[in-house]
């Protein structure tokens, strides 16, 4: 059997730091209104300077380190992301170039929040067939450019940061280290309760965010529990078993609630909504790596990363460290 097992990880964010009570003196907000309805309290947004590329980048070189590899020795980068730095090439072959690993495979996918887990299962299905050995995934966002500044239901929602993991190939047993198992799905019927109304066939713009976020929150708590016990049942495993649960950083409630339905203890869940906000497809990865390198999550650790996003998309994935 081929395994995707996991040799390092990284991130990254951007320099600027802003604070809810920064948001309050040009939206009508305030930080306990902010608190309250979502748990954040501060989001990193991106400057003159830096894209989701720059952010990809450095987050990868992390993770690159991170796995005592050199970046010569990865055949595989998918990045997700839902603000490329153009609509085409893929960032991925910018990541590529910058890294100089050219040659192999580099592209990227788009499932907005879901990105991280869908380049996730796709690299593991790319790994398991022989297409590539070592692999990149990132998650990279600059969702500050795509916001609506004036609409306080969204913009205070979303950062921007980067997060990334090196996967390699390896033969092991089932009880053996990697990537046990994927489960994804998608509800193209739900479009229009998150979306950006622009892009390059419609409106030749890029378009701001929109949210219906009582209705999106419903879907959320709903289609994780759900996807949760499929990745559980898989497995053969019980909630009980799982040492780490690291979710999407969309919203304290969200998680709070999708941790309740599934019997899980609030310890047990990685929580950085706080300082990251939304960050997208990037927050599953900068949320696993943060709690790595604060000593949490560790060599050996059973961990579950879960996520959904527009689309709608959601999805899964249980590894064992």
């Amino acid at each position: 059997m081929i395994r995707s097992v996991f040799r390092g990880s990284g991130s990254a964010l951007p320099v600027r730091v802003v604070p809810n009570a920064k948001l309050a003196e040009t939206v009508d907000t305030s930080d306990e209104w902010i608190v309250e309805r979502t748990g954040i309290r501060q989001r990193y947004i991106a400057g003159e300077g830096e894209t989701t590329a720059s952010l990809a980048i450095e987050a990868s070189r992390a993770a690159l380190a991170d796995a005592g590899m050199d970046a010569a020795e990865i055949d595989l980068i998918i990045l997700a992301t839902a603000t490329p730095d153009n609509t085409f090439p893929a960032t991925a072959t910018k990541v590529q170039a910058a890294l100089g690993c050219t040659g192999g495979i580099a592209f990227d996918v788009q499932a907005v929040c879901s990105g991280f887990l869908y380049a996730l299962a796709t690299a593991d299905s790319l790994l398991k067939t022989g297409m590539a050995t070592r692999a990149l995934v990132i998650g990279a966002e600059t969702f500050s450019r795509i916001l609506d500044w004036e609409d306080r239901t969204t913009c205070v929602l979303f950062g921007d940061g980067a997060g990334a993991m090196v996967l390699e190939a390896e033969e092991g047993e089932e009880s053996d280290r990697g990537l046990i198992t994927s489960r994804l799905h998608a509800d193209g019927a739900q479009h229009d309760l998150l979306y950006v109304d622009g892009g390059p066939s419609t409106t030749q713009t890029v378009g701001h965010l929109r949210m219906r976020g009582p209705e999106v929150f419903r879907h959320a708590v709903v289609n994780l529990a759900s996807v949760l016990r499929e990745v559980i049942e898989d497995a053969g495993i019980s909630a009980e078993d799982i040492d780490w649960v690291v979710p999407h950083q969309a919203n304290a409630r969200i998680l709070d609630a999708t941790a309740r339905k599934l019997g899980l203890p609030a310890e047990k869940v990685i929580v950085t909504v706080d300082s990251h906000a939304n960050t997208s497809a990037a927050s599953v990865p900068l949320a696993f790596d943060t709690a790595r390198r604060d000593g949490r999550i560790q060599d050996g650790s059973l961990v579950m990363f879960e996520a959904m996003g527009g689309g709608f998309t959601w999805g899964a994935s249980l590894m064992r460290l």
